[in-house]
């Protein structure tokens, strides 16, 4: 469904898709579009704009993208964040709702087209290589079956987008995942010598490697194949250490490490980060030039030195409609070219993320 937008919304619009299309940017014209969109935020999203009065931020005070007061990411499960009603926004994504039970979080999207732009220029750098299409096996339902789930549209678009004749899920709400049929239609393509792509979230790749050891099987996937995790194990039964997760997907697919490509992504934001394989954990991870990253303490909200673990906070300008900027509960480190993913924030960094969750909630309620 789409719905006409207000004007001023649509004019928002129109400069991010124009700005995501070009060939980078420089910082002084991230700085001038992230002021304009804080602008816009905090003119209409009132939980976000209570927060910044509460911490004495307005439009004239925010010069650039580190000015911009981030939003705790539990907000999202708590308080409405958008610019209009959520009935009038395209497209609703939940999050899973693992961290406290049945409330989930929701980020509204006004037109999807900015986050499919975001998306599709954003994967065909980072995982194509420089090929147009290849045959797409994912390991995740279809977003027919899920419609409030942003990987489901993430693997439905890339499918649609960069897939060949033949590419689909392998695994369904029904009947959970596929894997006779999966285990053929691999076999084919290492017969034929067709590279493929396999793409899933990571609990669904040790769910595969469990059965295909069940079935005695390994493959040796031609060469160009690649395989996509995201998402961790979050609830989930069984975990494998990172380098023993690629050293069993290299072994059960016959993929380099190297070709075994992570994609970080979250509900909250409309963007994803990428690395350049994994033959090294933990792997830099690197962003389109619409984001930006800084690495806090989130007590003091002091941006932590190169080098020095921190909780992640994340400008993703293609989050237009909510909030730009998310302070996240991830811990990382930032490297030349991005940052290094360490994991959850755990003791004293998750008591910062609790404390700016209060504070966000305690303005937004007035």
């Amino acid at each position: 469904m789409t719905i006409a937008l207000p004007p001023a919304m649509q004019q928002v619009v129109d400069r991010l898709l124009a700005f995501l299309a070009q060939d980078g940017c420089t910082d002084a014209q991230f700085d001038a579009l992230a002021a304009d969109l804080f602008a816009f935020q905090y003119a209409n999203d009132e939980p976000y704009r209570r927060f910044c009065q509460r911490r004495g931020i307005t439009p004239r005070r925010v010069a650039g993208w580190r000015d911009i007061p981030p939003v705790p990411i539990s907000a999202f499960k708590d308080a409405t964040l958008s610019c209009i009603a959520p009935a009038e926004c395209e497209r609703v994504f939940m999050t899973s709702g693992t961290t406290r039970g049945d409330v989930k979080g929701r980020n509204h999207h006004p037109t999807i087209a900015v986050w499919d732009l975001s998306m599709r220029s954003n994967f065909e750098r980072h995982f194509m290589a420089g090929r147009a299409r290849l045959p797409m096996f994912t390991l995740f339902p279809d977003e027919s079956e899920l419609q409030n789930s942003s990987l489901g549209r993430y693997l439905t678009l890339a499918r649609r987008t960069f897939g060949t004749e033949g590419s689909r899920a392998y695994v369904s709400v029904a009947g959970g995942l596929e894997v006779d049929a999966l285990c053929a239609a691999l076999a084919q393509a290492q017969a034929r010598g067709e590279p493929v792509a396999v793409l899933g979230a990571s609990f669904s790749f040790v769910h595969l490697l469990d059965a295909m050891e069940t079935r005695g099987l390994r493959f040796a996937l031609p060469a160009g194949s690649r395989l996509l995790d995201t998402g961790g194990y979050k609830g989930q039964a069984r975990a494998l250490p990172l380098d023993a997760f690629y050293d069993a997907l290299a072994l059960g697919f016959g993929v380099p490490r190297d070709q075994c490509i992570n994609m970080y992504g979250m509900t909250e934001l409309s963007s994803q980060f990428y690395d350049a394989g994994n033959a090294v954990v933990p792997s830099v991870k690197v962003a389109p030039h619409w984001v930006r990253t800084r690495v806090l303490d989130p007590l003091t909200g002091a941006e932590m030195p190169a080098g020095q673990r921190g909780v992640l906070v994340h400008c993703d300008l293609a989050n237009f409609n909510s909030a730009t900027t998310i302070l996240t509960e991830d811990v990382g480190v930032a490297v030349d070219g991005g940052f290094l993913l360490l994991g959850r924030a755990e003791g004293a960094e998750a008591k910062g993320c609790s404390l700016a969750v209060q504070e966000f909630l305690q303005a937004a309620q007035g």
